[in-house]
């Protein structure tokens, strides 16, 4: 027996932000354990359903709207600074963002966080189940 089904899909969207940043928990000769800047790139991905009028999972600016709510926080900042982020590593950047986001941004399905063109942290949902 043949079931229909909705397609599902996932979409993202890159967002920039600039910010210094240590590692207070490294070694004082680790080179991130002294005050350094990146150019951190995020990318976040929402999964669901495709809606069969409009024919989109969600609107890409929905997306935008929802960065807009943390960007301000982080673009230029010392991440040290901002409450969370003490030990801001890629990958509790990512969980922070996580828990901004994920209740304003449904089927909120990864978010990544880049420092480097060859370095990405990513924490998915499927990874808090």
């Amino acid at each position: 027996m043949q079931t229909s089904t909705t397609p599902r899909c996932t979409i993202a969207h890159r967002f920039r932000f600039e910010a210094a940043r240590r590692l207070p928990r490294l070694p004082d000769d680790h080179p991130c354990a002294r005050v350094h800047g990146h150019g951190f790139e995020v990318e976040l991905e929402v999964t669901g359903p495709i809606d069969a009028e409009l024919g989109w999972v969600a609107d890409y600016a929905d997306l935008d709207r929802a960065w807009r709510t943390v960007a301000a926080e982080l673009d230029h900042a010392y991440l040290n600074d901002v409450p969370g982020l003490e030990n801001p590593t890629s990958e509790l950047i990512a969980v922070w963002l996580w828990r901004r986001l994920g209740p304003i941004l449904p089927g909120l399905d990864a978010v990544s966080v880049m420092e480097t063109p060859t370095t990405r942290a990513t924490i998915r949902a499927a990874h808090l189940a």
